[in-house]
């Protein structure tokens, strides 16, 4: 009886069950311990390999009840370091061991295995994986008719796809009759099949359930359960490529692009072609700069010129191809895309290293891309990182903002003494300042200039200045009298009156006016304090609300006991209650009422009650 001893390879590959049915029938297949623990590795890390591994150890199995061959598990499990330096060819040289030392024929899908176990005289089979034969176009491929950008298959449903350019994308119908579950199967096997066979083609992700593969130019997205509902491929496939001078850029942005700018955000909603612009810009400094360019993608789907190499994330983070890169040393990195937190980390550090950075980023605008640094990192650090943000809309460049650091006083204030280091984020082309970013109090402010302009205008309305620094006030005398009834105005730019009821006010001016002092210090403005009268401000007083357990309680004086009061939020009467013995009107929080007030309790809106006059009802 012949006696066969399968590496992982050929397991992984599913090929054992066809020879031993071909080529060796009665055989005795020896499965080594090392091989089934290398599988049960590659499974419990949820890869594919594993699982693929197993279904071919279940078919074994299966022609071994049958009678066809009989099947044994060899050899010695593997210790946990042995396991670790599996790719320094430890297990294989373990299975090895086993075929010479039961006279085996050793069965190999390895290139490397297959070549040393010949050179140390044991008997192999080698399984030459078809080549060319597979290099055909691909049954996905002939899915993309002309102009189809994507195309997305999933079992029981016929395959659609998306047509036309960005800006005009049309969802048409490639066919009308539903795919299932094995033309899927099919379809998915043909595409990893050829991925491992082309040079062209990468798998970026190997998950239970997930694949993504860098197909050709063509990224290929396969899922199944338990990741989804249901077995899906979508392909995507760049429509254009562009150069700069497509875009129409003008001579003043060309000049920043080739001289200035170094930290370039390119920002757009999905398939609005930030992507296209980005390759259009990489192939600019490469061809017309002379620039060294390399990329940084997850995938690697950018559809670039063999010129400019494309770097994945080195062992499964971007962080260590960021050190990689820093030693080939580029004049510009493509960063596609900028997501997690930890890719805004190392975006910065790359910038601050010296290097242009061109960051891919999803926003709905222009200045949604800046503000996803926000948080991320310091204030005064962000325009030393980015100095660029060019937002593309329906394939083309729709807005440019050139960002800034200054120190001033910001729109909407007067006084001197409120100056502090200010972003300002201003129209590229015209020099309109459109935005303001800057730090008050605890908060990080973005002011829309124009807006703030506009809303001053109307003598009616607050302006947002005005309720920012409502707002601080109202949080920095919370701090020291939770339960404090109080109304804030500005009187001037650069001085606010605080009316605060006469239980409070002497904890709120404090001991020689210290605590007032403080207060003032953190809100930026001289505040002047003065006894809330809760019968004469237009009728109607703001009130403390606080939260506790499954209540919201409305909380008054103790003279107030008995009476009725209207409860009014943001100038619209809500209802009517009278105060409890405990000074307060309790609602439970899950009722429409309380719901109102808890939200406008979150945008820092005061919550008032007006003395109900029963004369007029």
């Amino acid at each position: 009886m012949t006696k066969l001893v399968p590496d992982t390879s050929i397991l992984i590959d599913q090929m054992v069950c066809q020879l031993v049915q071909e080529e060796y029938e009665d055989a005795e297949v020896l499965i080594p311990e090392a091989v089934l623990s290398e599988i049960e590795n590659h499974a419990n890390r949820r890869k594919d390999l594993g699982y693929l591994g197993i279904d071919e150890i279940k078919k074994l199995r299966k022609l071994s009840d049958e009678g066809k061959i009989s099947i044994s598990f060899v050899g010695r499990r593997p210790q946990l370091d042995e396991i670790s330096i599996a790719g320094g060819g430890e297990i294989d040289a373990m299975i090895r061991d086993i075929a010479r030392k039961h006279n085996a024929i050793l069965l190999t899908s390895d290139k490397l295995q297959y070549d040393i176990a010949e050179a140390q005289g044991i008997e192999t089979y080698f399984y030459q994986k078809e080549g060319p034969i597979h290099l055909d176009k691909t049954e996905l491929e002939s899915y993309f008719l002309e102009n189809m950008s994507s195309v997305h298959l999933r079992e029981n449903t016929t395959p659609i796809g998306k047509r036309g350019t960005p800006g005009k994308v049309e969802l048409v119908e490639i066919d009308y009759v539903p795919l299932r579950y094995k033309d899927l199967d099919r379809i998915a096997k043909e595409v990893i099949e050829q991925a491992k066979l082309r040079h062209d083609c990468f798998i970026e992700i190997d998950k239970l359930g997930a694949k993504v593969i860098q197909f050709g130019d063509l990224r290929v997205t396969i899922a199944k359960p338990p990741f989804s509902d249901g077995f899906e491929i979508t392909a995507i496939k760049p429509v254009n490529k562009l150069d700069l001078e497509d875009y129409n850029v003008s001579d003043k942005l060309l000049e920043r692009l080739s001289n200035q700018a170094k930290g370039i955000l390119v920002a757009g909603s999905p398939g609005a072609g930030k992507s296209t612009f980005a390759q259009a810009l990489a192939e600019y400094y490469y061809y017309d700069l002379e620039q060294l360019v390399k990329t940084m993608e997850s995938p690697r789907d950018l559809n670039l010129d063999d010129n400019i190499t494309q770097y994945a994330p080195l062992e499964g983070d971007m962080e260590n191809t960021a050190d990689i890169l820093l030693l080939v040393r580029p004049d510009y990195t493509i960063f596609d895309e900028v997501r997690k937190t930890r890719d805004f980390e190392i975006y910065s550090d790359m910038r601050l290293a010296g290097v242009g950075m061109i960051g891919v980023i999803h926003a709905t605008r222009a200045i949604d891309a800046v503000q996803r640094f926000l948080g991320r990192l310091e204030l005064g650090i962000i325009p030393s990182v980015i100095d660029t943000a060019i937002y593309i809309k329906n394939g083309e460049i729709d807005t440019v903002y050139s960002i800034e650091l200054t120190v001033k006083v910001p729109s909407g204030m007067l006084e001197a003494d409120l100056a502090r280091p200010v972003i300002e984020i201003k129209d590229f082309e015209s020099g309109e300042l459109f935005y303001e970013i800057y730090t008050y109090g605890e908060q990080t402010i973005v002011m829309d200039v124009n807006k703030t302009q506009s809303e001053n205008n109307k003598e009616e309305e607050k302006s947002p200045v005005s309720k920012i620094v409502e707002k601080v006030i109202r949080k920095e005398v919370n701090r020291v009298a939770p339960n404090a009834i109080m109304e804030v105005s500005l009187i001037s730019e650069n001085r606010a009156l605080l009316e605060i009821d006469e239980d409070h006010t002497g904890a709120v001016i404090g001991k020689n006016g210290r605590t007032i002092a403080q207060i003032e210090e953190r809100a930026g403005i001289s505040i002047e304090v003065t006894k809330l009268d809760v019968k004469e401000i237009d009728n109607k007083v703001p009130i403390n609300v606080n939260v506790s357990g499954n209540y919201l309680s409305l909380n008054f004086m103790k003279e107030d006991i008995g009476s009725s009061y209207d409860i009014i939020v943001e100038d619209e009467y809500l209802f009517t209650a009278t105060v409890g013995k405990k000074a307060n009107i309790r609602l439970k929080k899950d009722i429409e009422m309380a719901e109102i007030i808890i939200k406008a309790m979150k945008k820092d809106e005061p919550v008032y009650a007006r003395l109900r006059n029963e004369e007029l009802f």
